[in-house]
């Protein structure tokens, strides 16, 4: 019981390993979790180290993880099983990389390919509302001859006013452009090409999806007139600078209809291919999905072996690493067995060498959890660890932090809540604990649940001792006050009663007290009483303050208990 009012007495000593059963012993020490190693190599570089190799494969692993995670999100879920996977060994790193690297390349490849797909989808379907809105366009102009337009070699519009008049050439360029950037781009070309344009734009019916950000991106229809190679050039100039897509649009309505056919075509095609990209790619993700977790926890597992085997020494024959360890003298007997027990797996004959270390290094604090008392080390540890050896101060706060809680927070109604909810999360905790969460919020709940469970205890007892529930009053015993219209000194009449509102219930007048106090609490006359508040507060405060005092002094004792 020592152990739990004082930290752990700790033993230095140093370990011997033969260098090719060192990463078992250390993943049997880390499954243990009662060891502390020193950095031998403080002085040397991170990169000159002896594992930095294998460190850098398990962050190139890491990277993988990561990116199949963020391709997942929210679409697949990530499969979780009951027991954490044991460490794997030195060669399962391999065949682990050779398999996330060529899930890596296939969901990469399929990533490429179905971004290709989709700007290809992405242009057609731009292509496609531009053909329609362009015939639209023509369709609407019923004034024009079917004459008015002829095609000429120089890839400009014809345009004849008569039969007799001279050809005038005119081209027109089509494209698409974003809606937000349409003004100034309208402004620009106006001003550039001197108003020797005709412009004509629309909206899009439906927004598209843009292939890269995925985000939705609305974009105009626009058809620009002119005359000139000059200006041809100058309206292609400001469409590369407004990033605006231009699209070959046929002159006759035939050729237009013809090549929205077309386009109508390879769009069911593509939408085929995409659907069965996307198919392949949630094939791969699945398949990467059964191992995940198992993957990560494996990862972090060897990568923190090489970073414990970074801090060790190799002698000079390269047959054998130094490690200096911190441990509770009390485990010794478990090290020894974890270390024996790495020595079989890794299938070596040497035993480990445990050595005593006589130093003057202050040894680090190790104060022993469980469970119920976790959440408690934790809350006095946010304060600042202690001294080797000191008195540990968590087993009195289990009792104090929920008191002084609860004499802030008294009421038993509250209290009910919150104890209601602890019991639940105490008493399902295996099949809590199993779901293994992420959510940062409901694990901090879950990991003071039994901290919870003390505070809505205590803030039942508080609760009962104001005579708090919801903010209301129980009347259980009857109040030790009364008031009678008549006494036999006629200190209080009938007429008293009824000219004042306020009126004072002294002990010492006969009658209006009983003699007797109110069994358990606060008396619930007080609720009637014009100075509740002033009583009530004045009440909780100088309780408040004593206290806390005590509180104070019982620290000053703990102490003294140390400095002795």
């Amino acid at each position: 019981m020592v152990s739990v009012f004082r930290s752990e007495e700790m033993s230095l000593m140093q370990l011997f390993l033969q260098v090719e059963a060192a990463y078992c012993c250390v993943a049997e020490l880390g499954d243990l979790g009662l060891v502390q190693f020193r950095d031998l190599n403080a002085n040397v570089n991170s990169f000159q180290r002896k594992f930095v190799n294998e460190v850098r494969r398990c962050e190139s692993l890491e990277r993988i993880l990561r990116f199949l995670e963020n391709e997942m999100e929210d679409v697949v879920e990530i499969v979780k099983l009951e027991t954490y996977p044991e460490t794997p060994l030195p060669r399962e790193m391999i065949d682990m990389e050779t398999v996330l690297e060529k899930l890596e390349a296939e969901l990469l490849e399929a990533n490429q390919n179905q971004q290709t797909l989709k700007q290809n989808f992405l242009e057609l379907m731009e292509l496609k509302h531009l053909l329609k809105k362009t015939q639209d366009f023509f369709e609407a102009e019923t004034n024009l001859p079917d004459d008015f337009f002829s095609e000429d070699t120089s890839g400009l519009l014809e345009l004849r006013t008569t039969p007799s008049a001279a050809a005038a050439k005119l081209g027109f360029t089509a494209g698409v452009i974003k809606r937000e950037r349409m003004i100034p781009f309208e402004r620009l070309l106006w001003r550039a090409c001197r108003g020797n344009i005709y412009l004509r734009y629309t909206e899009m019916d439906t927004p598209l999806e843009d292939p890269v950000t995925r985000e939705e991106v609305k974009k105009n229809v626009f058809i620009i007139f002119y005359q000139g190679e000059q200006l041809k050039q100058k309206i292609k100039k400001i469409c590369d600078g407004f990033r605006a897509t231009v699209y070959p649009c046929p002159e006759s309505a035939t050729e237009r209809r013809e090549m929205l056919d077309g386009v109508n075509t390879r769009i069911e095609d593509l939408n085929t291919v995409i659907t069965q990209t996307e198919s392949h790619r949630q094939r791969l993700l699945h398949e990467a999905a059964a191992n995940m977790w198992s993957w990560e926890i494996k990862v972090k597992k060897i990568k923190a072996i090489y970073h414990i085997l970074n801090c060790c020494n190799i002698d000079v024959t390269q047959q054998c690493v130094i490690a200096e360890i911190w441990f509770p003298v009390a485990d010794a007997g478990r090290i020894k067995r974890a270390l024996h027990q790495g020595m079989e797996r890794s299938g070596s004959t040497i035993t480990p060498i445990l050595t005593t270390i006589h130093t003057r290094m202050a040894p680090p604090t190790f104060n022993r959890t469980n469970k119920f008392t976790a959440g408690f080390q934790n809350i006095v540890d946010a304060y600042g660890v202690g001294n080797y050896r000191e008195m540990n101060p968590a087993p009195y706060t289990i009792i104090t932090f929920p008191f002084l809680f609860a004499v802030m927070f008294g009421d038993c109604g509250h209290g009910a809540v919150m104890l209601g909810f602890a019991l639940w999360m105490v008493i399902n905790e295996e099949s809590l604990l199993a779901q293994k969460s992420t959510n940062e919020i409901w694990n901090t709940f879950f990991s003071g649940r039994y901290l919870i469970l003390l505070m809505g205890i205590f803030s039942m007892y508080t609760g009962f001792i104001y005579n708090d529930c919801f903010s209301k009053s129980f009347n259980i015993f009857g109040s030790s006050w009364h008031i009678i219209p008549m006494f036999k000194n006629n200190t209080w009449n009938k007429e008293v009663l009824l000219d004042n509102t306020v009126l004072q219930l002294d002990p010492a007048v006969p009658g209006v007290y009983s003699g007797n106090p109110y069994p358990f609490g606060i008396d619930p006359i007080w609720n009637i009483a014009s100075n509740k508040l002033t009583f009530l507060n004045s009440y909780k405060m100088k309780m408040s303050v004593v206290i806390g005092i005590v509180h104070m002094i019982f620290g000053v004792i703990l102490s003294l208990f140390n400095h002795m």
